[in-house]
């Protein structure tokens, strides 16, 4: 169904244009959505039961950057809006997305809009089916089938990549499986939805996309080991096979506070069409300690290179949460990149801002071969709720010292859900 069809409905209010098996359904649900609030689930009968979603939100974005002769400033609102049906086991899920520009002082990226002087804001205008799926899941095992979000552990190698207004999702089929302890993921895709909209040429990359993911969790210790096949129809530089393991855990420390540990390893080379032969490693290990009030962390990070020909690339991530928040390395230089990081921060008792909290990181970045120094950056951001609304300040401060240039980035958001 299109979003003009399903737009049409809502407003003449008749379901003669709806499958004539979901008539009876609406009909005995439509009581309860009368009465119900927002988000809440709407119990239909015989098992049967109505999820609403809907959600918005609204963020002011400006990017200074060296080279560039205008201050990108984009003001955009993203709602979704969809429901889940649920019967037993069995659900569909139905949500659309929309993102309005309501200044557009930026390069949304978008072909056919001129050549603007402005950086690159990645969230265009844009109107689209997010998730259309059908699914059959009980105590974690289970099966779903269409379009879906998909996001294995920390999303560094497959993600939605949240952040941006226009979610990525994948066509695909998903099978999870819970035992005990141990867990089972397998995927396969055959298209990638993108973050740039229907409207791009970019809007999806199709392809051969088998993603394994599977670990035992045991108490204070999670061990997963995980393959990631991309073959991309067109994106062939970006096709990769990748094996790895990653392994985390926590302690209590008494009196004191909790201290927590992660590591990665993954090996990644060519794979399907790619037409450069390469083999290089991906390590990662932090270190996080909670005391007194504060969450302190400190990493490594390296995606390799093999000897400046090609190095480690994670295109199904959500690569916003990596390597910096002004987006510099959202594609790995051949030399590869080492990042060193700290951060910071705190959740702050004031009776009038719950929930709020700050945060401070510091990254210096350097290449994994060649011993280029590439630059440093200072992350900052500060957060807190107001009644049902979550409410984010975001800034970004990257000096270039061998790489891209100077990026300023700064973000006011409002975000709500139900």
């Amino acid at each position: 169904m299109s979003d003009y069809d399903a737009g049409s409905q809502r407003k003449t209010g008749s379901w003669r244009k709806l499958p004539a098996a979901l008539a009876p359904v609406l009909a005995a649900a439509w009581p309860q959505m009368a009465a119900a609030a927002p988000g809440d689930t709407i119990e239909i009968g015989g098992g049967a039961s109505l999820d609403p979603i809907l959600a918005a939100r609204l963020r002011h974005e400006v990017v200074d950057q060296a080279g560039a002769p205008d201050e990108a400033r984009a003001l955009t609102l993203r709602v979704r809006a969809g429901a889940a049906f649920k019967v037993d086991d069995f659900t569909i899920l139905a949500e659309g997305e929309g993102t309005a520009v309501l200044v557009d002082d930026y390069n949304d990226t978008l072909p056919g809009n001129g050549v603007e002087p402005f950086p690159v804001v990645a969230d265009p205008e844009n109107v689209e089916l997010n998730r259309l799926q059908v699914s059959w899941m009980r105590d974690g095992t289970g099966v779903t089938v269409g379009r879906q979000r998909i996001i294995l552990d920390d999303a560094r190698f497959v993600g939605n990549v949240g952040w941006r207004q226009n979610e990525q999702t994948f066509d695909a089929v998903r099978g999870q499986a819970k035992v005990g302890p141990v867990s089972l993921d397998a995927t396969y895709a055959n298209s990638q939805r993108t973050i740039f909209g229907a409207d791009s040429p970019n809007a999806h990359f199709d392809g051969d996309l088998v993603l394994l993911n599977g670990g035992v969790d045991l108490a204070a210790v999670e061990a997963k080991a995980f393959a990631y096949l991309i073959d991309y129809d067109t994106r062939l530089a970006f096709s990769s096979q990748t094996y790895g393991v990653r392994v985390g855990g926590g302690i209590a420390i008494p009196a004191v506070g909790k201290l927590e540990a992660q590591a990665s390893y993954a090996r990644q080379s060519d794979y399907g069409s790619n037409p450069v032969a390469y083999d290089a490693d991906y390590w990662n290990a932090q270190l996080g300690l909670s005391v007194f009030g504060f969450d302190l962390k400190a990493g490594y990070e390296e995606l390799g290179s093999d000897g400046g020909t090609a190095a480690i690339q994670t295109p199904l991530a959500t690569l916003h949460a990596f390597n910096g928040w002004a987006d510099v390395f959202l594609t790995t230089p051949a030399a590869g990149l080492r990042d060193h990081y700290v951060t910071v921060g705190r959740a702050i008792g004031v009776p009038f801002l719950p929930g709020l909290k700050a945060g401070l990181t510091y990254h210096e970045f350097d290449s994994a071969f060649g011993g280029l120094d590439y630059g440093h950056e200072w992350d900052a951001s500060l957060g807190f709720t107001l009644g049902p609304a979550a409410l984010l300040a975001k800034y970004a401060n990257y000096q270039a010292d061998g790489f891209a240039v100077d990026t300023e980035k700064f973000w006011l958001q409002a975000e709500i859900g139900f």
